[in-house]
């Protein structure tokens, strides 16, 4: 049963892998003897990531911009350059912004879009031929996306960008799922409710208790919760899920 959860020496590249759920999914990665690259806009915050990571495996930084397409298209080029396939992509790479309706700025529109939504394409774009190295009938090559529950229900805050964006994020995994399946790639999204991240910060400082309560199970995710799902996902137990949206979220949308 044990060989049914393994992914012990897939090569797996984590975007936004230096905190929040990025870091809690490349750890998990890592601990389960995954050969892991994360990547992040900070040089300096990514290598630290990925030093702490080697503590517990084999872990690799490849910083870069996403919301950029020069940056795309380097990050893409300069894995390459280190693997010769890709088994497991996870576009976790995101921005938030929070504005009211009357002073939301374009910026805040472009830079959650581009981020969000169109570097997940691009990358999965630039990464295709890595991606179908590693994929078999057997043991398909696997993305994850991470969307979020803001994209499948109405968010509590004023963030006009991201929840759309998320929206359009797991209807381009659904996409992406139906024209892959025939080169042996999985797509899923993995949909997270709150957790304990830098992102979710300043609403748990002033909104703590009432976005808890919300929850039925009644507390934040935790790193498990998420690697958890990831790992299923990636390995040969997730084989045969592909096009799927699956909320990490403690009941949260079950119960709205």
């Amino acid at each position: 049963m044990s060989e049914l959860f393994s992914i012990r020496g897939k090569v797996a590249l984590v975007t936004g892998g230096s905190r929040g759920i990025g870091l809690m999914i490349a750890r998990a990665f890592v601990e389960a003897g995954a050969k892991v690259y994360v990547s992040s806009r900070k040089a300096s915050v990514c290598d630290q990531a990925a030093a702490e990571l080697s503590a517990f495996g084999e872990c690799h930084s490849l910083p870069a911009d996403l919301s950029k397409m020069s940056e795309v298209e380097r990050l893409a080029a300069e894995f390459t350059t280190h693997e010769q396939r890709l088994d497991i992509l996870v576009n976790n790479a995101g921005a938030t912004w929070g504005s009211s309706i009357e002073a939301f700025p374009e910026q805040g529109w472009d830079k959650v879009m581009d981020l969000n939504v169109k570097s997940v394409f691009f990358l999965t774009q630039k990464l295709l031929p890595l991606l179908e190295q590693a994929a078999s009938p057997a043991d398909p090559a696997r993305i994850i996306n991470i969307g979020s529950v803001d994209g499948m229900h109405m968010p509590a805050f004023e963030n006009f960008s991201y929840g759309p964006s998320k929206a359009a994020l797991h209807h381009l995994t659904r996409m992406l799922a139906t024209s892959l399946a025939a080169r042996s790639i999985t797509v899923n999204a993995i949909a997270p409710g709150p957790f304990a991240t830098d992102m979710m910060a300043p609403m748990v400082a002033t909104m703590g208790e009432k976005i808890i309560g919300a929850v039925p199970l009644g507390r934040m995710g935790e790193g498990d919760d998420i690697g958890g799902v990831a790992q299923f996902l990636s390995s040969r137990a997730g084989a045969y899920i592909t096009g799927a949206v699956l909320p990490v979220d403690g009941g949260l949308l079950a119960a709205s």
